[in-house]
């Protein structure tokens, strides 16, 4: 059964790249802990079906703003939008990313500069938009997201995990900068977690079963088992964590 963790009701929530995914799973489990929950996506159709579940489920809604995070000069309004709704922004979670398959000799600079904007850029333009308002407020818990692949060295993901790389740097130097604002940042490093995305374009069920074989933990991994290292990390219970990196992969690496 998921933890209640008392502090992150009526918490203000963002995450980017909420609207599938693992991104889903956290946006539901922030609402469930009773947060107002903020999320962006570039998919509108899968946003409000999730915000309709929610509201079922739930009796509240999160709100859904559809942004482009490769449009780094955008990021800055639609954080200060998004806190006008949900109020000013206690807990960000960069969660957007795209793995899509690319070797090296395909990858020219256009192509690599835009993997670096999807999967690494934003991490970094969100935070700089919310920190001042947290050190304001002499407090605030900034998540970003790697990626187990890049200590696999995993073939055909050349920019993306390079990108993954960078974030746990980024975080370190980030959580020096501004701990002394009360402003906790940490990363989570997500396994091979089974999303609809992973099934419909790379994983088969052969696959999978070799995944297992290598975990420790021999079972699907899915976006609620991530979803509960970002609640114990938003939480007040973390509060000693920062400049750390977190690894749920049931054992893989």
């Amino acid at each position: 059964m998921p933890a209640t963790y008392h502090d992150l009701n009526d918490k203000s929530v963002l995450v980017t790249g909420g609207a599938s995914g693992i991104g889903a799973a956290i946006v539901r489990s922030f609402c469930a802990q009773g947060a107002k929950v903020g999320f962006f996506d570039i998919d509108d159709s899968a946003a409000r079906h999730l915000c309709d579940d929610i509201e079922k489920q739930h009796s509240v809604r999160p709100v859904f703003a559809s942004l482009d995070l490769r449009n780094q000069s955008a990021i800055p309004d639609a954080i200060a939008k998004m806190a006008d709704k949900i109020g000013t922004i206690d807990v960000l979670v960069n969660n957007a990313a795209r793995d899509d398959r690319h070797s090296p000799a395909e990858t020219g600079p256009d192509e690599w500069r835009e993997k670096l904007d999807v999967n690494l850029s934003h991490q970094f333009f969100c935070a700089r938009a919310v920190a001042p308002a947290m050190a304001d407020r002499g407090c605030g818990s900034i998540i970003n997201f790697s990626s187990v692949s890049f200590l696999m060295g995993l073939p055909d993901l050349v920019a993306y995990e390079t990108a993954k790389a960078g974030i746990i740097g980024m975080t370190r130097a980030l959580a020096r900068d501004w701990g002394a604002n009360g402003i906790r940042v940490n990363t989570v490093i997500p396994g091979c977690i089974i999303t609809q995305r992973q099934l419909d374009l790379w994983i088969t069920a052969e696959d999978e079963a070799r995944i297992q074989q290598q975990q420790c933990v021999k079972r699907r991994l899915v976006g609620d088992d991530v979803a509960q290292m970002v609640l114990f990390l938003a939480s007040d219970v973390s509060s000693a964590c920062s400049s750390q990196s977190f690894i749920v992969d049931g054992g893989l690496v």
